[in-house]
């Protein structure tokens, strides 16, 4: 019952990851590679955020400026994930895929990092343990939930870096959308430390905003791709 149970959660949570690449046109388009890099250049960002300098500060503004203070500062450390993320659009090598795929190839990539690194110890301590529990399949849930999020932001980041020629309107909400979702790890930590919320409500919201901004990043990447003078 026990590996039973840990692999219906490890399939809830890295199943859907596999499934969008082999149900799109990323795996006709050999875009593997572009996704293996994007899960590197993720691990490497963060190395970065977990530095004892960065630790350091987020303490010290918890014991001399407050809680809400240091969720600012978190939220402004994430930023690290942007400049990561426009390092893998920009610069990293890629084969001869268009736009479309390429966020959605580092946005996939990256967010089966962000899962492998967070959720599989987690998974293979707990969901073998002799209770059951909800928590490891509300865990799987926030990593769709984070799929969601992380191809939306690639999409936003793709927008705002490679594509030269859109519509002057839509410059702000591009930047605002793609300010909501990369901030949104802060979000949710304030929501359960600094609210009080319970995991299953926290995931429940996750998993709305992901939709929402789904929808929102879809709507300005075709107005984007519409001729535009």
């Amino acid at each position: 019952m026990t590996m039973f149970h840990f692999f219906n959660c490890a399939i809830l949570t890295f199943g859907p990851h596999a499934v969008y690449y082999s149900a799109t046109p990323l795996s006709e388009y050999d875009t593997l590679g572009t996704s293996v890099k994007a899960a590197l250049v993720y691990l490497g960002t963060a190395l970065v955020k977990v530095c004892p300098a960065c630790k350091y500060l987020c303490r010290l503004m918890e014991k001399f400026v407050g809680y809400t203070f240091q969720e600012l500062l978190k939220a402004l450390i994430g930023f690290i994930d942007v400049a990561g993320l426009y390092f893998a659009l920009t610069q990293l090598t890629h084969r001869n895929i268009s736009q479309n795929h390429k966020f959605q190839a580092v946005g996939l990539g990256w967010a089966f990092a962000d899962s492998v690194l967070h959720r599989l110890a987690p998974l293979w301590v707990g969901a073998r343990g002799l209770e059951f529990t909800w928590d490891y399949i509300l865990q799987g849930l926030e990593a769709n939930a984070n799929l969601v999020l992380s191809i939306s932001l690639a999409a936003l980041g793709s927008l705002i870096w490679l594509r030269k020629n859109k519509p002057k309107t839509l410059i702000p909400i591009i930047y605002a959308c793609a300010g909501i979702v990369a901030t949104m790890p802060s979000i949710t930590s304030y929501l359960r430390r600094g609210l009080g919320w319970h995991f299953p409500k926290v995931v429940g919201f996750e998993l709305f905003t992901s939709l929402v901004m789904a929808f929102i990043s879809w709507q300005l990447f075709s107005a984007c791709q519409r001729p535009y003078v």
